[in-house]
């Protein structure tokens, strides 16, 4: 498999440290909000990478974190009058939902950065030793940039034209423009640990560093994210993690392009700035799936409610191939049999081709529009049983692959739990709303939350 080194600026061939495993860190959400739309095609793109990694016989494991505490979290908390890890916990299980319904695979660790601060102190005290950090007089500990020879390589920018360009706040206590904050002092209303410069939190970059090498290693294979995290987190990321081990971070990076929304940057000044949640409103989230897959993840890709459209009725297209598959009619095997059967391993070969050449799912999914138009003909009649199962392995494999037409599990719920709602639902039709609250209390605290719409009221697990 080729994929293309953001490092390098290239294209290399895949090769793990260790044969047959692939460590992997994809900066997950700050939760202090529902995802958008922007951060959904990174949490697609490297759950796909995964999938297919997993496809090709790997043994991946899958980091994509938690950050858990920074301003905005605690400007949030503040305001609703709760606790940090309060808003933490509630945001990361609508995380859970809006993801669930993208088709999002959870990761193998989800850690949470608040779960690290002993691995973040000694990361930070390790620093401050080699003489790449400093501690500040206000109690911040900063990182030194020009203590380490390589900044800049993964960006390729060059720390002199940084430098004109930095702009220093005067609160801070840095000795130069560049450096970055790796632990921030306590102040009023922000939680804080101890550490060895007193009370304080981490900054943003460490996190990630402190949690990825805990979990993968000093040296893991891919590190991913949206290209927006190029400069300055993953570069910082870098220049903390390699200046603490002297080793290099990770051997591939690989990065997502930008989401323009009708063609215009996404932004909350524009009114064009959509949560996932917004848009399941309007659309089945798999086919948004299906309209981020549709463009190679390294080109930018223009979000539109015309080219959701298109993406559905695509999707369809797709499932009325696999649907006949399942009603297609039994017959005696025939030469046309074989032949059909020869006939797919050449698209399982087109498929892996277009998914080897760094992850080019817009081709990939053109071979299972191809693979469709075969099944469609196929069973126009009746067909050997042994070849619609082999089209059945097939095509469940290959949009597996893509997180896509995935028969979807009915959710089972308690019989405690369905009565409950029955009773809410009698109680909403005598306008006892109050009895109707009570219940739907109840249900919470069992772990459901109730959907109402004007079709009925249905049970969903938090």
């Amino acid at each position: 498999m080729q994929i293309y080194n953001t490092m390098t600026r290239k294209k290399e061939e895949l090769v793990p440290l260790v044969p047959g495993k692939i460590g992997m860190y994809a900066c997950g959400p700050t939760v202090y909000n529902y995802f958008h739309i922007g951060n959904a095609r990174p949490f697609i793109v490297f759950d796909t990478l995964r999938r297919y990694l997993e496809y090709l016989g790997y043994d991946v494991t899958f980091v994509q974190n938690f950050t858990d505490i920074d301003d905005k979290m605690i400007k949030r908390a503040n305001e609703e009058g709760i606790s940090v890890k309060e808003l933490g916990d509630r945001f990361i299980q609508e995380y859970y939902r809006d993801a669930d319904a993208l088709g999002i695979k959870r990761a193998t660790v989800n850690p949470r950065a608040t779960e690290h601060i002993r691995e973040i102190i000694q990361l930070v005290q390790t620093l401050i030793d080699k003489g790449h950090a400093y501690v500040a007089d206000n109690g911040d500990v900063y990182y030194s940039v020009r203590s380490f020879a390589g900044y800049g390589k993964l960006s390729g920018q060059n720390i002199d034209d940084l430098e004109n360009g930095a702009r220093v706040d005067p609160t801070e206590e840095k000795r130069d423009a560049l450096d970055f904050a790796v632990w921030k002092a306590e102040k009023p209303g922000e939680p804080s640990w101890d550490s060895p410069w007193g009370k304080g939190r981490p900054g943003w970059h460490i996190e990630c560093s402190a949690m990825s090498m805990t979990i993968l290693g000093k040296t893991f294979d891919i590190h991913g994210g949206g290209q927006d995290l190029i400069f300055p987190h993953h570069e910082n990321e870098i220049a903390q993690s390699e200046a603490a081990t002297g080793k290099p971070f990770a051997h591939y990076w690989m990065h997502n392009g930008y989401i323009n929304v009708d063609n215009q940057k996404m932004s909350k000044s524009l009114g064009n700035f959509f949560t996932v949640r917004d848009i399941s409103k309007e659309f089945d989230l798999e086919a948004v799936r299906m309209f981020l897959l549709s463009v190679q993840y390294r080109n930018p890709v223009n979000f539109s409610r015309e080219l959701i459209q298109q993406s559905k009725a695509a999707l369809d297209r797709l499932k009325i191939a696999r649907q006949r598959l399942e009603e297609a009619q039994p017959g005696p095997k025939t030469e046309i049999d074989d032949l059909f059967i020869a006939e797919l391993d050449t698209y399982r070969k087109r498929f892996e081709q277009a998914m080897d050449d760094d992850l080019n799912t817009a081709d990939a999914i053109g071979v299972l529009f191809d693979l469709s138009h075969a099944i469609n003909t196929f069973v126009s009649s009746p067909r050997d049983q042994a070849s619609l199962d082999a089209a059945k392995q097939l095509f469940d494999s290959l949009t597996g692959v893509l997180g896509l037409c995935q028969k979807k599990e009915k959710e089972e719920f308690p019989q405690e739990a369905l009565d409950l709602l029955a009773q809410r639902q009698a109680a909403r039709k005598e306008k006892n709303y109050k009895l109707a609250d009570s219940i739907r209390d109840r249900l919470k605290e069992m772990g459901y939350s109730i959907e109402d719409s004007p079709q009925g009221s249905k049970l969903k697990k938090n």
